[in-house]
């Protein structure tokens, strides 16, 4: 008989608010990560501070922020209108305190609810908050929440402003590093935001004079548009468009009050209504909706009083209303849009000519791929039904918060061997394993056609469930898992091939990856060690001297299920597949799929000597 758990008041525990962050960090940040994705918490903690300034910009004050991160230390430096000085302490850590439930100051703010900089404060190993206002300044300096050194007076001749420095905890973001490349993409986002804001990242200046047109411009080549930017700009709402001439399926980036929303929302919905419905009556057919948003790259901006997002992290709008005495949010985004989009459309007959094109083309085209799509979609189904190619995780079956779907992995690998050691050391309620076999075909100049036709692809893009739209995608992170080979890196090469060929907004918005797996397994008989790098094998052997035992990787299949767990648990390292926007995707895949042209040959022969240097390294 087992004994009965006493349940008394002694059970009954308060937390401080530091120790409630530290304790449950994805209530406040969403998921922690390493830095390999760009919805990582460092990130979130960044723009957390950032948005504090950005808030003093949009109400007059300041017209500079200053970032600069420096290994594992982030500072912000704005010059508005500084924290009243006797409250430097409080905002950073009393919970429900700020100037923001004061909406006569902050009407359209981006942060809201008070809680912003306390949890980068309760996250960081260091903070430190200085104001500057009326010729005096105070500090505050904090550990983990906890407040060390404190300064409220003193005389200075600085800037009035703010300014907040901060390191990440690494006992609660593990074996994390900054990449530049997410922090300049939220940096220009900012400044496209806020047009006439000057952010200095490092030293180098980002401004923007034409705000969301600025963003497509930079985003998309100038030969990939279809036809000129269609930039509409209301008192509460902004929107650019174009159709892209490559791309297959839609691209929205999509802002509410300055944050960027990544999973949409009330107000994304109301814009593709809007869209269709202005389109079909301008020129009077009936067209699918399909067809009129099929190849759209677009970037959609409104500010609404109070808004209600649907996770602390504020990546998907639910509200309903714009606030006051403003309509709903479909009602003023239709009306918006059917009136100026409509006006724009008779005043521009060429981008009106232009864009009708493109609508045909897509009807015609939906109409030829109409019987191969349902057999694909009948011959995925039953696949699915037989899970022959995909092992699903929980996260979808609807037992597991919805916010645990930040943390969603696909795994695409090649292999029975390493697909059983993925799939048996998973984590079954976030993780999922596709599984390739063989080589996937090169894709690269053939039409979307060979999607439906090829089962690979078909069943891949089912899995993904990205037909239709980026908005259904089924899981955060698509990571694929190959070996370290000839063979693996053309497999990779190939997979990249197809989402650039076909989805590459999936690139582009940072979901796919390459997992990186040890070469080496260096250990003895207290401790092992696994080893990614050349380098690190030596630091390895340098440690546990003398002699440990040493096994190099060949192959995903060559490592143990138990020893996986290491490798796509909490120590999983990710590398993002990123894409130059100064490249077209047409250029990309001419370069690394098409015919070998001298410069091809040169960057392989380049690239190879750096392999066969380190083969020749490790012979020795």
């Amino acid at each position: 008989m087992t004994q009965e758990t006493k349940y008394t008041e002694d059970n009954i525990r308060s937390l401080d608010w530091k120790e409630h962050i530290r304790m449950r960090p994805g209530m406040y940040i969403g998921k922690l990560g390493d830095g390999s994705s760009a919805d990582d918490g460092i990130y979130i903690l960044l723009k957390e501070v950032l948005d504090n300034s950005i808030d003093e910009y949009v109400m007059g004050a300041g017209k500079t922020i200053e970032v600069s991160v420096q290994g594992n230390r982030v500072t912000v430096r704005d010059y508005g209108r500084g924290i009243p000085l006797g409250k430097v302490v409080d905002v950073v850590s009393k919970m429900n305190t700020g100037g923001k439930y004061d909406s006569r100051a902050f009407k359209k703010s981006v942060g809201l609810n008070g809680v912003g900089t306390k949890a980068v404060n309760a996250l960081s190993s260091f903070f430190k908050v200085e104001s500057t206002r009326d010729g005096k300044s105070a500090s505050a300096e904090f550990s983990e929440g906890n407040l060390k050194d404190e300064d409220l007076t003193d005389e200075t001749t600085r800037r009035k402003g703010t300014k907040v420095s901060f390191v990440p905890d690494e006992t609660i973001f593990k074996n994390y590093k900054y990449r530049n490349e997410y922090i300049i993409k939220m940096l220009k986002n900012y400044v496209y935001l806020n047009p006439g804001l000057t952010i200095v990242f490092n030293g180098e200046k980002y401004f923007s004079e034409n705000g969301l047109k600025d963003l497509l411009n930079d985003n998309i080549n100038p030969s990939d548009k279809i036809y000129p930017i269609i930039h509409l700009r209301g008192d509460d709402i902004e929107v650019a468009m174009t159709h892209h001439k490559t791309q297959y399926s839609e691209e929205y980036h999509s802002f509410v009050n300055g944050q960027n929303t990544t999973q949409g929302g009330t107000h994304l919905a109301a814009f593709r209504e809007a869209l269709v419905k202005t389109i079909r009556e301008f020129y009077n057919k009936n067209f699918e909706a399909a067809d009129v948003r099929k190849s759209v790259v677009s970037a959609v901006s409104i500010k609404v009083m109070e808004p209600v997002f649907e996770s602390q992290t504020k990546t998907k709008l639910g509200s309903t209303d714009m606030g006051g005495d403003l309509p709903t949010v479909r009602t003023y985004i239709n009306d918006f849009v059917k009136t100026q989009l409509d006006n724009f459309l008779h005043k521009n007959p060429e981008t009106a000519e232009k864009m009708l094109r493109k609508i045909l083309q897509a009807e015609r085209e939906r109409k030829e791929l109409s019987g191969i799509r349902k057999l694909a979609k009948d011959r995925a189904k039953k696949a699915s039904l037989h899970n022959k190619k995909l092992r699903d995780c929980r996260v979808h079956f609807g037992d597991l918060k919805h916010d645990r779907r930040l943390d969603s992995t696909l795994f695409i690998t090649e292999g029975d061997s390493a697909s059983g050691s993925i799939t048996k050391s998973r984590d079954v309620n976030t993780q999922a394993v596709f599984s390739l076999r063989g080589k996937p075909l090169n894709s690269y100049g053939m039409s979307k056609k060979i999607v439906y036709e090829n089962e690979e692809f078909n069943l891949l893009q089912a899995a993904l469930n990205i037909e239709e739209s980026m908005e259904d995608l089924r899981y955060n992170n698509i990571v694929i898992a190959t070996d370290a080979d000839v063979d693996g890196m053309h497999i990779r090469l190939l997979l990249i091939t197809f989402f650039l060929q076909f989805f590459p907004e999936l690139i582009k918005e940072g979901h796919l990856y390459i997992l990186q797996t040890p070469l080496f397994r260096v250990r003895n008989k207290k401790e092992t060690i696994y080893c990614y790098s050349e380098e690190e094998r030596r630091n390895a052997i340098e440690k546990l001297k003398p002699k440990p035992e040493i096994t190099r990787f060949k192959g995903l299949g060559e490592i143990s299920p138990d020893e996986f767990k290491h490798f796509i648990g909490d120590n999983i390292r990710l590398d993002p597949v990123m894409m130059d926007n100064n490249m077209s995707v047409e250029g990309l895949l001419e370069f690394y799929m098409g015919k070998n042209t001298p410069d091809r040959q040169e960057f392989i022969i380049n690239n190879l000597k750096v392999e066969l240097d380190l083969v020749e390294e490790l012979k020795a």
